[in-house]
């Protein structure tokens, strides 16, 4: 899951990233509005964390044109304003949730996974063979059996299902699965966490698309 995060003060911005890449999310931080919208609008998004204050670009503004280009993702909207109508503003506009500065990190944390479980609701649940993927429990089952995994296997067989029948290279499963960091690109850490999933779940869940990378196959 990847999440952007659009906060205008880089300790608070740091923080949120890095709390929310220690729950298993690829996560992003940019400190500039404009910047923030151009990442938003070029760029694959699970959810975004926009705050209204920020410098280029309001939030406000930013909410209201990712919604008239159709980005989807869900977005909660940080504010240290607490007037009704300012709340009520960004929901008209397309926020999805609001949450109020100062916040603690676990009530961030609680807001992420209710968004993305809402999001989860509009689609069935993901599966391949007898493997079911449920992104609103956070939980796989292989027949009627529950399967542990840890987080980077979940988020990665959740791409992957995502992505059902097309092949998908490691640089691009490591920016959406492990947030693009360059000390992996050319390390086995894709591999070994496919070789684990295999283990788990049967050699053919994932295949080995030569020159290309890995795919769940098509039904």
């Amino acid at each position: 899951m990847r999440v952007l995060v659009i906060e205008d003060q880089p300790k608070l911005a740091e923080n949120m990233k890095k709390f929310l890449e220690l729950e298993g999310y690829a996560a992003f931080a940019v400190n500039d509005g404009k910047e923030g919208f151009e990442r938003a609008m070029t760029e694959e998004w699970d959810l975004i964390v926009l705050d209204i204050n920020l410098p280029g670009m309001d939030g406000y503004t930013i909410c209201a044109m990712l919604r008239q280009h159709k980005k989807n993702a869900p977005i909660l909207m940080l504010t240290a304003r607490a007037k009704q109508q300012e709340i009520v503003h960004g929901l008209d506009i397309g926020a999805d949730d609001y949450l109020t500065k100062p916040f603690d990190l676990d009530e961030l944390l609680a807001r992420v996974r209710a968004l993305l479980r809402r999001q989860g609701e509009k689609t069935p649940k993901l599966t391949v063979g007898s493997v079911t993927l449920d992104a609103n429990a956070c939980e796989v089952w292989k027949g009627k059996k529950k399967v542990e995994l840890s987080p980077k296997e979940f988020s990665l067989l959740h791409f992957l299902l995502r992505h059902k029948g097309i092949a998908q290279d490691r640089p691009r499963i490591i920016e959406h699965v492990w947030g693009g960091r360059d000390e992996l690109m050319f390390s086995q850490t894709v591999d070994v966490h496919v070789a684990y999933l295999r283990r788990k779940l049967g050699k053919e869940v994932i295949s080995t698309v030569p020159g290309k990378g890995y795919m769940v196959p098509a039904d």
